[in-house]
């Protein structure tokens, strides 16, 4: 490996943000989270030669930081036990209201894509199951399986551009309802355990990857509007040295070095799905605060609880938040 030339294109881009000299004594080890959308396993083969070179060319020890579910990495960053982490979007706007956290660069697809899409699956062969319509039939007869409650694509958007749109309630409309990150979903379908399951297209094509044969039993009868990649967030107070360093080898890798360096990177980052990073900012969270509170007001005109008056009251509420957010949108690029 030619490590003059990645020092050099790293001291580079480095020197372009600035450096205080020392670095922070207080800051040897960096905790980075990684959302469970598949196994740990799964997850560690395609993530430890990404954060090994991580390590290499921070300065940093990089430790894989894992959990069971999206809000173990969330509460993680409240904590200060994670210092990055690569979410979705909409575990990474709970990581930005809840934990202190800020969105510093976003992914890009591998294929060229502006975001991916939320999806609805079934069997291949399920002759019954071919559209939207043949799910919201809600005669309490289909298993469906729903992601984890701070997925974006598992969660978030089907329960906006779906459910709320349709003012259906899962749990009224299915047999059964599970949670489960999107590698069981697509499992639990492609093995007939659940008639019809939330994922995304990323996931998919990752299935293809490490199921294929599994991947084979399902189709798609849904899918939703452009999903923003997902960001990758680091904690605000995390100081600004070891931000210096992140951001240098964010933004350089698979760009910066030999062409073997960089070739190496790609190969890295292909596993991933990805491409090279591009800057970002909590900006980035405008559209799927739109989709939240667009879930929110569904929720309230279907409320049975709550009169007229406490309906309109809330509903401008909502409104009013959602005319800012709109506001800022025509200002301020979302990347």
């Amino acid at each position: 490996m030619n490590r003059l030339t990645k020092g050099i294109a790293a001291a580079a881009l480095l020197a372009a943000f600035g450096t205080s000299g020392a670095f922070a004594q207080d800051q040897k080890e960096l905790n980075f989270g990684i959302i469970s959308t598949e196994s740990s396993q799964n997850l560690k083969t395609v993530w430890d030669p990404f954060l090994e070179n991580m390590s290499e060319q921070t300065g940093l020890k990089v430790n894989a930081f894992f959990a069971s579910d999206y809000a173990g990495v969330i509460e993680g960053m409240r904590f200060g036990k994670v210092d990055v982490a690569w979410y979705g979007n909409k575990s990474a706007m709970e990581a930005v209201d809840r934990a202190n956290g800020e969105i510093f660069a976003q992914t890009v697809d591998v294929e060229g894509n502006p975001g991916y899409w939320s999806v609805l699956i079934t069997q291949a062969d399920n002759d019954k199951i071919n559209s939207l319509d043949d799910v919201l039939k809600c005669d309490k007869s289909l298993d469906f399986g729903i992601g984890d409650p701070n997925s974006t694509s598992g969660f978030l958007v089907p329960t906006t551009f779906i459910f709320a749109k349709n003012s259906v309630t899962p749990q009224d409309c299915f047999k059964t309802v599970r949670n489960a990150n999107h590698e069981a979903n697509a499992m639990a379908t492609a093995n007939g355990q659940v008639d019809v399951a939330a994922n995304n297209t990323e996931n998919l094509r990752r299935l293809e990857v490490t199921a294929p044969e599994a991947r084979k039993k399902i189709k798609v009868i849904w899918q939703s509007p452009l999903i923003p990649s997902d960001p990758l967030v680091w904690r605000k107070d995390l100081d600004e040295e070891t931000k210096r360093r992140v951001y240098t080898f964010i933004m350089s890798y698979g760009r910066l070095g030999s062409p073997e360096e960089v070739a190496g990177a790609r190969e890295v980052l292909e596993g991933l799905g990805w491409a090279p990073f591009k800057p970002s900012s909590d900006a980035q969270l405008y559209p799927i605060r739109i989709m939240e509170i667009t879930k929110q007001e569904a929720k309230i005109e279907a409320a049975d609880t709550m009169s007229d008056d406490e309906k309109k009251s809330e509903l401008e509420k909502l409104d009013s938040e959602k005319a800012e957010i709109e506001k800022l949108m025509d200002k301020v690029p979302q990347a």
